[in-house]
């Protein structure tokens, strides 16, 4: 049997597996040390399972992930979204679809501290779905208002999907880091831009909130004053060229320990529960990235990616469709898979073509994010829809997958803009002082 179908009929147990529910870490960690036996022996193999766990998990880089995890819980636990949204409404609250501008806002904000998706949904859809529910706002739009911010947690700095993808392809984390903030400002002003043409074709969805004074105004940035100050340290140390990330994380963690402690928000039990829920993330990202670390060899051994990549690159077509045939194959993908399943499945097989075109390969982890946040939101899967109907068991399901739509074309729209416009994602990176 011929190396490429070896590395294919891996890819077919990987998919089956993944249908029959077996976490993707495993999955991968049991396809590629059999594939890798397979082509290079198993003594190979077995001394690659043996050293492979620690050499990688041992990294100093992947410190990053515990610490942003943990500083995204502490900011959880200390309510820092409440003041986001907070803050958010006094200044747009008033306008039609105001609300909805105000979730999306304090999303992108919680982002900052978070790095989730799930957590930013979880946190602001609490605080924010009883408030659109209260001023009558239409199901559709207050409930895919929530599940589309939520997804800025993975694309505004710190994100773990941006540790993960420079992990796998050699990039420097913290230019991946910075690469997703203009793209994480421009998506979360696209999305206030689709909830003032929504409300605008359809006042009745969002009516207007309450107009706050100038005073309250101030008051309430006061509060979020904090959180706005600690990512200004941890991401603003990154690009002055002051942090490591690593180190950036470990200061924005402390700084989120601090304020939790002075908020009176850190109890026995809080505590207990924020170091547990790191432990258990930190866990699933560390089993994955070790699974992928060895199912990557294993399909460069097989040949089958530079095949592919071939095949790609002799298409009698421009580079940007080959791309768009790329963004297209992940939006299918992402009706289907989990978005780090979908990254650290292709990614061996994509990147290979990705530089045989030219492409930055730091752009195109900002443009591989947004796809994946396009993912969290596309059915039957879309995880950031199933955990905003958990907060609104009464919404039925496909109400909120109506009201995703509008969004989801958005987020296409912004991934067209980054493929006319890089430096959009490549100007921060580029500018940090080394």
């Amino acid at each position: 049997m011929s190396p490429e179908n070896i590395g294919l009929i891996g890819i077919v147990v990987m998919l089956v597996m993944l249908a029959l529910k077996m976490p993707i870490g495993i999955a991968m960690l049991l396809v590629g040390i059999v594939g890798f036996g397979m082509l290079n022996g198993w003594p190979a193999a077995l001394s690659a399972l043996g050293s492979y766990p620690y050499s990688y998990a041992a990294v100093y880089d992947l410190a990053v992930i515990p610490l942003f995890v943990l500083m995204g819980n502490l900011a959880s636990a200390s309510g820092m979204g409440r003041d986001l949204f907070a803050t958010a409404y006094a200044w747009v609250g008033h306008w039609r679809g105001g609300l909805a501008s105000a979730t999306i806002v304090s999303c992108a904000g919680f982002a900052a501290v978070s790095g989730s998706s799930v957590a930013s949904a979880v946190t602001m859809g609490k605080v924010c779905l009883p408030e659109m529910k209260r001023y009558r706002y239409e199901d559709a739009l207050a409930t895919a208002t929530v599940a589309a911010g939520g997804t800025l947690g993975i694309l505004i700095p710190p994100s773990t999907a941006f540790v993960i993808y420079a992990i796998l392809t050699e990039q420097s984390i913290g230019k991946l880091l910075l690469a997703g903030f203009l793209p994480g400002l421009l998506l979360t002003g696209l999305f206030v831009v689709t909830i003032m043409i929504w409300t605008r074709i359809r006042p009745q969805d969002g009516p207007p909130g309450p107009r706050a004074t100038a005073a309250e105004k101030i008051a309430v940035l006061g509060r979020s004053g904090p959180m706005l100050i600690t990512v200004g340290i941890s991401i603003g140390g990154i690009y002055a060229g002051i942090f490591t990330p690593g180190e950036a994380a470990a200061v924005g963690a402390f700084l989120a320990f601090l304020i939790t402690i002075w908020r009176g928000a850190l109890t026995s039990a809080t505590l207990s529960e924020v170091l547990l829920d790191t432990v258990k993330t930190t866990s699933m990202v560390f089993l994955i990235l070790i699974g992928a670390l060895v199912f990557g060899p294993f399909l460069a051994l097989s040949g089958l990616p530079m095949k592919i990549a071939e095949a790609l690159g002799g298409l009698e077509l421009p580079r940007t469709a080959i791309l768009a045939i790329i963004v297209f194959i992940y939006m299918i993908l992402g009706m289907f898979l989990e978005g780090f399943a979908m990254m650290v499945l292709t990614l061996p097989i994509v990147i290979p073509v990705i530089k045989s075109l030219g492409y930055d390969l730091i752009w195109f982890g900002v443009v591989m994010v947004i796809v994946l946040e396009m993912g969290l939101l596309s059915p039957p899967v879309g995880i950031n829809c199933f955990v905003v109907k958990g907060l609104v068991p009464d919404v039925p399901m496909g109400r909120i997958f109506m009201g995703i739509v509008p969004f989801w074309i958005t987020m296409i729209l912004s991934v067209i803009l980054l493929t006319i416009f890089p430096e959009i994602a490549l100007f921060v990176p580029n500018s940090m002082i080394k």
